[in-house]
């Protein structure tokens, strides 16, 4: 089977661009919008509406595979490649993407995207990490349906991955309604939750944090009050963007007295807290990671460190583990480029003992989500993200439902699944 044809189709993401730094440096609230000047190269405003790029391949029997190029929110920050816009991108796409695939042969998925992969349109630079993200999607979804079988088989038959197939947890974000959505994600009993987006110290964490610290203590009654099964006991992973790292002025020890603080309140709901500190520099936030992480040990804290600014790829995700500093790490699909190293990174951290969190962005689109399902499923990342959008159900039913209708297809031609995950 030969790849027919390759169509580039502009779309809509499923949230936003934010100006990251802008944010933390107290833009404020407008609406819909952020109010002030922006501060990351190639953003016109704080906030941009977010864009995307689908790839269909049409083979020549007829059917067609999609991918769809995406890019993360805080595009531009903690060392991740600048602002998608996908017309900007589209010359490199007709010059270099569409002679590699139109009348290709469908190969086994590996090969095709490495050769995506080592694209360099420019002498020591790759393809925009949304591009390669999108086009190895496309590109698996072309191998699944020439060989007839799901994206996650081909994901398992590649790496030869043996181990019986199993839910994912799921991590439900809730944007800015906190309360709103967290509330929905305790009614539908979902694994992890709810990311919180605690990005600005004087709204949200606090001076000294106890804003954030009172959401916790909230989160806790309402988990209790809300919940009909008493056995319903949601990990708490929240997302502070390195606010806690400014609100104590990249103090170590104050960092991580805090920390254990949160672990208290949590009382017996396990607590991960994503992104403490921002460094600005990746040697220097896997230095801070890893001391804090050290303190909160010594301390016998059970909070967990996930790292995020700064971990950006494969080799990346490969040093902040092997530093010792993250009890997570989040493999940030559309961060990471082509699609297999999203599962290389995740079977890398089983391998170390560190937990796999298998991320992304609110920004991304259905196709993306959907093709996530399958490397997570396939690789048994310890959590993924449900996605895209903000507003929490839209984006779990489309996670939740697609590995459902996975596990489904890998019981009934491989044997029972199992129906109970890591969570």
């Amino acid at each position: 089977m030969r790849i027919a044809r390759v169509l580039f189709v502009p779309g809509v993401s499923g949230f936003f661009f934010d100006d990251q730094r802008a944010i933390k440096r107290g833009a404020p609230h407008d609406g819909a919008v952020y109010a002030g000047a922006p501060a990351t190269e190639g953003f016109r405003r704080v906030r941009e509406a977010g864009r995307s790029l689908s790839v269909v391949l049409v083979l020549d029997d007829g059917q067609t595979a999609v991918g769809d190029c995406a890019a993360v929110q805080y595009s531009g920050a903690g060392g991740r490649d600048p602002l998608f816009v996908p017309e900007r991108y589209l010359p490199a796409l007709e010059a270099h993407v569409r002679p590699l695939l139109e009348g290709a042969e469908i190969e086994p998925f590996l090969d095709m995207a490495a050769r995506v992969e080592a694209i360099e349109p420019e002498e020591g630079r790759r393809l925009h990490t949304a591009v390669r993200y999108g086009v190895s999607q496309a590109l698996l979804e072309a191998r699944a349906l020439a060989r007839r079988v799901t994206k996650c088989e081909v994901i398992r038959e590649e790496y030869d991955l043996r181990a019986a197939p199993a839910r994912v947890p799921i991590f439900g974000q809730s944007g800015d309604d906190r309360y709103g959505n967290a509330d929905k994600m305790i009614l539908k009993q979902v694994d992890v939750l709810p990311h919180a987006l605690i990005n600005n110290v004087e709204e949200k964490l606090g001076r000294r944090g106890e804003k954030l610290e009172e959401y916790v203590r909230w989160l806790v009654r309402r988990i209790r009050a809300l919940r009909l099964d008493p056995s319903y006991r949601p990990a708490l992973h929240i997302d502070v963007y390195g606010t806690i790292g400014i609100a104590f002025g990249m103090d170590h020890g104050a960092i991580a007295d805090y920390l254990a603080v949160l672990g208290e309140a949590a009382e017996e709901f396990p607590l991960y807290i994503e992104g403490p500190v921002d460094a600005e520099a990746k040697g220097r936030q896997i230095e801070a990671l890893a001391e804090v992480r050290a303190r909160l040990r010594r301390a016998g804290a059970p909070v967990k460190i996930v790292a995020d600014e700064w971990c950006n790829t494969p080799e990346d995700v490969r040093e902040f583990v092997d530093a010792g500093a993250c009890d997570m790490a989040q493999i940030k699909t559309p961060v990471l480029g082509g699609v297999q190293n999203t599962v290389e990174s995740v079977l890398y951290c089983t391998r170390r003992g560190v937990e796999a969190y298998q991320g992304g962005t609110c920004n991304e689109t259905d196709v993306s989500a959907r093709a996530c399902v399958h490397l997570a499923v396939a690789a048994q990342a310890d959590r993924m993200l449900a996605k895209p959008g903000m507003g929490f159900d839209e984006g779990y039913s489309i996670v939740r439902n697609e590995m459902e209708r996975v596990l489904a297809l890998l019981a009934l031609r491989r044997g029972p699944a199992a129906t109970n995950g890591k969570g």
